[in-house]
């Protein structure tokens, strides 16, 4: 492998940002990375994916993190730690590829401006568990809800108002007959749109709806997103930030956890997921996956960013592991929860008939109509919204924090003008999150968040091709061991060059799959979204490529061997740098990559 120097090339030298900061506590970035866990649109998807998917089901989880999950995160914190960059300048490892890069740009961008919801959504309830009946209540529905209505509700479904018809001629008599429940707090968010107050399901053919009450909503979270940067502008603050959040979080997390697992058959619920089940296991083989996939954050190169702020021996194998457990832990209590208030609403209603409750959205919707039931309901639901609007705003934050850094350390005029283009971007996002306030956009958006399980896995296994295969398994193997002083198993070089391919691609193909579904029963606007945001940013990855090559010099092998060399591949500080050089054995390289330096000083 010969290295290249952007003076080789002809191109403008890579200028590192040397005041771009490091995190106060080396734990900040496990808590970053824990925050990653909380992107819970998958549960919004789990609808489709998990259904009753118990404790059991995700032991396939621990068999993805053995064979690809911990072993690719240590590429990503690798890429970052060592080269102290973004996701877009990390790959100077092999600049062909670096419109890697500007995907992952763009796929955070597509996430943000609709993840708002998530955010919106718990304010909506914040702010209305503030009066002295909740309306979603059984006593404060009245005051909104046409009770005349045919639809039932778990606040009035008793034996004397359910009726149904008699049997005609020739029917069995013991025909079974269904009872549909609808759960208040879902009717009470319904409520905010006519379309959706009239049908009570989307359609496709209805004429776009904007809701001022979450267009106030939204103003009112990217308000609070821009406070955020407002005062937590440099790395150690916003690692700080993010820390005390990220524990604030799984604190109320636990906190409701212990109070609903009072609610009547909440302890069905518990008991369903830790029993084992045949099914469980199939189950958790095939859905799974998709959680490994949200562990690298929204735009696939998080965890690159992330790591860049570490110091450069931080022992990124060992954190590895304990991000991964730690996401799953987060991942198993918001699964219980999501469990105990399914069971809540199976076991603690009667009806003469069997029942089918309608919870959409069990986390973020169904769960204010059974937290009213409580004791000092307005407390409850408001420490309970209070947490998913921390996790919320986490994870924007952290996404928003990653790309303005990558955009910073590639572009280093943008260095000059930070704080005009933070709040730019967050501006720009705002404007763009409009459309999620309507009734299409506030119903379809899922479409967008399950285009990751397509999207990640092509990146997955195009950084395996970078790192293992056109960088080399024997020189990244070096660098990891320069780097920690401790080897990378040859074992898991292998299961990443030959095994987790092989799992990546069936992925893809499922991904492939259920976008395409997702996208047949959703709104011709957000599938227009998704094809400017996802499926067009791919076609950048050689696009970038070609540009590069022609940028150089030669036959076309020529350029294409060029392009593919790391190419100002070395860490940044001077010590590890001259360090680095005397292990790679290129004094050539180390007396261009001094003058580099000098340069740029």
């Amino acid at each position: 492998m010969v290295y290249e120097t952007s003076y080789d090339t002809g191109l403008k030298p890579f200028s590192p940002d040397l005041n771009r900061g490091n995190w106060e506590n080396p734990t900040d970035f496990l808590f970053a990375c824990f925050g990653l866990a909380m992107k819970l649109d998958i549960f919004v998807a789990s609808y489709w994916f998990f259904f009753d998917m118990g404790i059991f089901a995700m032991l396939p989880y621990f068999v993805y993190m053995v064979i690809y999950l911990v072993p690719i995160m240590v590429i990503h914190s690798f890429m970052g730690q060592f080269s102290s960059s973004g996701f877009i300048s990390a790959f100077r490892l092999a600049p062909f590829f670096k419109g890697m890069g500007y995907v992952s740009v763009f796929l955070t961008i597509s996430m943000l401006i609709y993840y708002s919801i998530f955010a919106a959504v718990p304010l909506l309830f914040m702010v209305n568990s503030l009066r002295p009946t909740l309306p979603w209540s059984c006593e404060g529905i009245e005051s909104w809800y046409n009770a005349s209505s045919a639809q039932l509700t778990t606040c009035n479904a008793s034996a004397h108002n359910i009726t149904v018809d008699e049997p005609k001629d020739g029917e069995n008599d013991t025909h079974a007959y269904i009872t549909i429940l609808h759960v208040p707090s879902v009717l009470f968010f319904q409520n905010h749109f006519e379309t959706l107050q009239e049908d009570r399901f989307p359609d496709l053919e209805a004429d776009y709806e904007l809701s001022w009450h979450f267009v106030g909503l939204f103003v009112l979270v990217w308000a609070m997103i821009a406070f955020i940067f407002y005062y937590f502008t440099e790395t150690a603050k916003f690692g700080k930030f993010l820390r005390y959040m990220v524990i604030g979080t799984v604190v109320l997390l636990l906190v409701c956890f212990v109070r609903i697992l009072f609610l009547p058959g909440s302890h069905l619920g518990l008991k369903s997921y830790v029993t084992p089940g045949v099914q469980d296991l199939a189950m958790g083989a095939a859905s799974t996956f998709i959680m490994v996939l949200h562990a690298f954050g929204a735009g696939w190169g998080t965890v690159i960013t992330l790591s860049s702020f570490n110091g450069f021996k931080t022992n990124i194998m060992s954190y590895s592991w304990i991000i991964s457990f730690g996401q799953i832990f987060i991942y198993i209590m918001f699964g219980l929860v999501t469990f105990m208030l399914d069971h809540y609403y199976d076991e603690s209603i009667e009806t003469p008939y069997e029942k089918h409750v309608v919870t959409h959205w069990m986390l973020y919707l169904s769960s204010a109509s059974a937290l009213a039931t409580m004791g000092w309901p307005n407390l409850w639901t408001f420490i309970y919204y209070t947490m998913l609007l921390m996790a919320a705003l986490i994870v924007m934050t952290t996404q928003i924090f990653t790309v303005l850094q990558s955009l910073f350390d590639e572009f280093d005029r943008l260095r000059e003008r930070k704080m005009e283009v933070t709040f730019g971007l967050i501006g720009g996002l705002a404007v763009c999150s409009f459309f999620f306030c309507t009734n299409h956009g506030i119903i379809f958006f899922s479409a967008l968040s399950l285009d990751v399980i397509f999207t990640h896995s092509v990146l997955h296994l195009l950084l395996l091709l970078v790192v293992l295969w056109i960088y080399g398994r024997e020189r990244f193997q070096r660098d990891i061991e320069f780097m920690l002083g401790l080897p990378f198993a040859s074992w898991k070089v292998f299961i990443l060059r030959f095994i987790a391919p092989i799992i990546l691609v069936i992925c893809l193909m499922i991904g492939l799959l259920v976008c395409t579904m997702e996208h047949t029963w959703s709104a011709v606007a957000v599938a227009i979204i998704s094809i400017i945001m996802v499926a067009l940013p791919i076609l950048f990855i050689p696009g970038y490529g070609f540009y590069y090559l022609y940028q150089s010099s030669g036959t076309f092998g020529e350029r294409f061997r060029r392009t593919c060399r790391p190419t100002d591949w070395y860490p940044v500080e001077k010590e590890h740098r001259q360090l680095y050089e005397e292990a790679v054995g290129n004094t050539e390289m180390t007396h261009q990559l001094f003058e580099v330096t000098e340069e740029v000083n």
